[in-house]
């Protein structure tokens, strides 16, 4: 089976910083959708500090999931509920050091409940020198999926310079 990516749509966070990273009116001509982002939280905190949340259709309600992740060498898990998918650090984590997050949604076009599988890493130069994240979740509502929005914890904002990239895939049968 041969796959397809286009790039449906490129939002970079200009001065000031924004409450949220919003992808309206999603076309429903793919078969799956991926999000790869930058991000990095306006709070002073350091790595792994501030949670990287995705509303899907102007909610965060009706999901589930598992979260793995490590901060150093200490692995943990935990099951999640809401729209916490991973984690970034703000501006007392090493300068200019954005976490990297793909977020991957097969079917988001179908009228069956949506999974979801994100991975993101965040650096720092500390004794806790780096956030792994892991996230399997399932979304129990069977709309299509039309928006996306990427947000932080409030009242913390994503700062300027961050970015997300989103790409719908289309599998050729």
């Amino acid at each position: 089976m041969a796959y397809t990516y286009s790039k449906i749509a490129t939002y970079t966070v200009g001065s000031g910083g924004v409450a949220s990273i919003d992808f309206l009116n999603i076309p429903q001509t793919y078969t799956d959708l991926h999000i790869v982002c930058t991000i990095r939280a306006s709070g002073a905190a350091s790595a792994g500090s501030y949670g990287i949340n995705l509303g899907i259709n102007g909610t965060s309600t009706n999901r589930t999931g598992r979260w793995l992740y490590a901060t150093g060498a200490t692995p943990s898990s935990a099951s999640m509920t809401g729209a916490l998918v991973a984690a970034t650090g703000g501006t007392g984590a090493t300068a200019n050091t954005f976490s990297n997050t793909s977020i991957y949604i097969p079917n988001y076009t179908s009228s069956t409940y949506k999974s979801m599988s994100i991975d993101s890493v965040m650096e720092n130069n500390a004794t806790s020198p780096f956030s792994l994240d892991l996230f399997a979740g399932l979304r129990s509502v069977t709309e299509p999926i039309t928006s996306l929005s990427i947000y932080t914890d409030s009242p913390i904002t994503i700062v300027q310079y961050s970015t997300a990239h989103l790409y719908g895939i289309k599998a050729e049968l």
